[in-house]
């Protein structure tokens, strides 16, 4: 029995070590792979067609094949990291030190609108207070491996540094205001009635070659829900980038103009998407001449405030609690744009 599992986690980790030098070999080569099909294949001359498909053709399996080595990675993490260990570890907390805890568990854990409600009533059940939850819940969105690799492919560490800093200010300040204000009356009150089971799993003995099979598993998972997104993401960033003009950009959402950071967020808000569509458009706004504060605020309005995450929270808040969410997450997405607009 034991040799069995030796071979199979062997047979586990070869697989990894041979796909890493497809993955590199193919990284390396998008730009000259999307040059030989416009220039070469479709033998296309220099035009805003051309160049739009270009960018599609580069920026896809790029953003792809970054999704996937860190979905992998993080797979195999979580699998030592149980949702039940996590309501765990915040129940209790009920200082400014459970918030910081909180919006740090929400990067690495997995959340989005359709898990909002059993996430919610897990954290209620366990005793976790209401401001160190919404640290949770802004920052699981808000701030994951999938915005952060997409953020150092298409702008590099720096911005990607600077929005996972400043997402996390947003989701552990927030929360803490929420938790301060005392604002449990606001919950719906059947969410007190709910009491959820325990999983009962033990984490330590899942055998590494499951862990390995599990990242695998969460590539398919992943990928396979927001795949279309990243493709109509690239897809509008390339169609903007090869017909936008920059001085469009820039009178809209530049610095130099004043109503840039909240008319963004008022954009934002209404519309649905997750940070593998939103980041390819983006990044194509600011090449185009809007602000760096201008379009991290519209991105972070786009997957921290989107109108399908609030209907759907509407089933387990109240509205004043709500509103009050929106209006506290709001400003601190203000205060981002505003001061990245000073500083850049």
């Amino acid at each position: 029995m034991i040799k069995s599992i030796q071979i199979t986690n062997r047979k586990q980790l070869l697989s990894v070590l041979l796909l890493l030098p497809v993955w590199c070999l193919l990284y390396i080569n998008l730009q000259n792979i999307s040059d030989f099909i416009i220039d070469t294949v479709f033998k296309m001359p220099e035009s805003h067609l051309s160049e739009t498909l270009r960018f599609f053709i580069f920026e896809v399996p790029k953003v792809l094949l970054l999704l996937v080595l860190v979905i992998f990675g993080v797979g195999i993490i979580r699998s030592y990291f149980s949702p039940e260990k996590t309501k765990q570890a915040l129940a209790g907390k009920s200082t400014f030190m459970g918030n910081i805890m909180a919006a740090l568990l929400g990067v690495v854990t997995p959340f989005c609108s359709c898990s909002a409600i059993p996430l919610f009533l897990g954290f209620v059940e366990a005793g976790v207070p209401l401001g160190v939850t919404f640290s949770f819940l802004i920052a699981a969105p808000m701030v994951n491996e999938i915005a952060l690799i997409m953020l150092v492919g298409l702008f590099g560490w720096k911005t990607a540094i600077i929005y996972t800093l400043t997402g996390l200010l947003i989701a552990i300040l927030a929360g803490w205001v929420i938790g301060i204000l005392k604002l449990e009356k606001y919950i719906q009150e059947w969410v007190f009635e709910v009491k959820t089971g325990q999983t009962g799993i033990d984490e330590t003995k899942i055998r590494f070659s499951d862990r390995i099979k599990l990242g695998f598993e969460t590539v398919k998972d992943i990928v396979g829900k927001i795949w279309l997104y990243i493709v109509i993401g690239v897809a509008i960033g390339a169609a903007a980038h090869g017909y936008v003009p920059e001085d469009f950009m820039a009178r809209l959402m530049g610095k130099s103009v004043w109503y840039s950071v909240p008319l963004s967020i008022l954009i934002g808000i209404p519309m649905y998407s997750n940070a593998a569509g939103i980041i390819p458009i983006v990044s194509v706004l600011i090449e185009k001449g809007a602000s760096l504060g201008t379009a991290l605020a519209f991105m972070m309005s786009v997957i921290g405030l989107s109108l399908p995450e609030i209907i759907i929270l509407k089933k387990v808040l109240k509205m004043p609690l709500i509103l009050i969410f929106i209006g506290v997450v709001a400003t601190g997405i203000l205060a981002v744009g505003f001061i990245f607009n000073i500083i850049y």
